[in-house]
């Protein structure tokens, strides 16, 4: 029961804060635009900077914030973060300026890393057999959260540019004040480790890779994965603005039917697919369909067809607990913290990276252009190539796992057909 209530806590705590996030999106380009006093247009190279900012932060304090959590324990660390989060959006709520915007998402990156640890709370309570249930459930509450956010936030837009900040600044207090109520402790003190500087900074994470051995092509997967994914997030609501003249209630509308999509099949499917076929089938299933969804996006001549296209776009996200779940189950109790913040550390640098490349080619193929020239999906065909080359590691990394011999606590998380404890058997991982 205590577990349940623990998942329930965290299903919550990520959906509010999904919700926080998705409030800002329809707006953000417009309050840079008003802030700056620059066209909409111009304030593509702004929206990119702040973008850069938030993962920065998220690059350089998620092994910090990993690291603290398996030494004071996840409920601190996760507390603390809510309530830095409420206060960030009432910073960017009253910025006066540029600079106080992006400020304010820095300050929202370094609390954002508290997602790794909200993973390693997930890990501390699940076992192998529904390790990945339990990280769809988490991908289910990012997708409620933008059914809620997203659609709060046109509606608001409407209103004000600057009125979602602050009802993503009560959400996020509101989650806070409930997680001082509610959130109990997961990880016990005898499964706690000592904090190490060494190992809690994005140099010393990037250096623990080759310990994990035959997980290192896996976080090569998650690097090329996210990195693909950025292609939406930075460029839909300019495609969709520019190349089908939609409002901030239209892209407000989109992202909560993606919320929708995502929340069905990540919370209703994960498990399904990860007991039925395994990890390794769901993430090789799951990859190909992304390269298909980010193709069709970049073709798509009308908007409607963006609509038609969502839920393939969200089996994408059947992919990411699998692989996360393959790698938390090859990782020690005492290092989930870490082996969470550097997922999030190689996740914050595709984050870092991916705006930078995706906004580049979007720019490049529109700005300045006559419409009859312009290509919008050009961000979206390259997401496809990123990701056939993931898939290209993938088989690669699962290739290892075939052919070595699993040690004991080792799983890699195929149909259940081991008894022993912790002991997989290599011939499940045959595709």
């Amino acid at each position: 029961m205590q577990k349940n209530n623990a998942l329930i806590f965290i299903f919550i705590t990520i959906m509010l804060d999904a919700a926080g996030i998705g409030i800002i999106i329809p707006t953000l380009p417009e309050l840079i635009s008003e802030v700056g006093q620059i066209s909409l247009d111009a304030s593509k190279s702004y929206y990119l900077l702040i973008g850069v900012a938030y993962a920065g932060m998220q690059f350089l304090f998620s092994p910090l914030v990993g690291g603290l959590s398996d030494r004071y324990g996840r409920r601190p660390v996760l507390l603390f973060s809510l309530f830095g989060l409420g206060l960030d959006y009432i910073i960017m709520f009253f910025a006066p300026s540029l600079i106080w915007l992006v400020i304010g998402r820095c300050v929202s990156g370094m609390f954002g890393a508290s997602y790794s640890t909200a993973m390693a709370y997930i890990a501390d309570i699940s076992t192998p057999e529904n390790k990945t249930r339990n990280f769809g459930m988490v991908g289910a509450a990012f997708g409620v959260g933008f059914i809620i956010g997203p659609a709060i936030g046109g509606f608001l837009g409407e209103v004000g540019v600057r009125i979602p900040f602050l009802a993503a600044a009560a959400v996020s207090l509101i989650n806070f004040v409930y997680g001082l109520i509610v959130l109990k402790e997961t990880l016990p003190p005898e499964k706690r480790r000592p904090f190490n500087w060494k190992r809690s900074n994005p140099a010393g994470a990037i250096l623990q890779l080759p310990k994990y051995r035959e997980l290192g092509l896996l976080f090569g997967v998650i690097f090329l994965y996210y990195l693909a994914g950025t292609a939406i997030q930075v460029t839909w609501v300019y495609m969709t603005k520019e190349k089908f003249d939609w409002s901030e209630g239209d892209v407000g509308l989109s992202l909560a039917v993606v919320g929708i999509c995502v929340a069905v099949v990540q919370g209703g499917l994960s498990g399904y697919f990860s007991k039925r076929y395994g990890n390794v089938k769901t993430s090789y299933f799951s990859l190909w369909m992304y390269v298909l969804a980010t193709i069709g996006i970049g073709l798509a001549p009308q908007g409607w067809m963006l609509y038609v296209l969502m839920l393939p776009y969200a089996i994408t996200g059947l992919a990411g607990p699998a692989i996360q779940a393959i790698m938390s189950n090859n990782t020690k109790d005492s290092e989930q913290g870490e082996l969470q913040g550097t997922i999030t550390s190689v996740l914050s640098l595709s984050e870092i990276l991916g705006p930078l490349i995706m906004m580049t080619l979007y720019s490049l193929t529109t700005v300045g252009l006559p419409e009859g020239k312009r290509v919008y999906g050009t961000p979206y065909f390259a997401a496809a190539v990123l990701v056939m080359i993931a898939a290209y590691l993938f088989w690669m990394a699962t290739k290892r796992f075939r052919s070595d011999k699993l040690q004991e606590g080792r799983i890699l998380n195929e149909p259940p057909s081991v008894k022993d404890k912790g002991l997989a058997d290599v011939e499940s991982a045959k595709l």
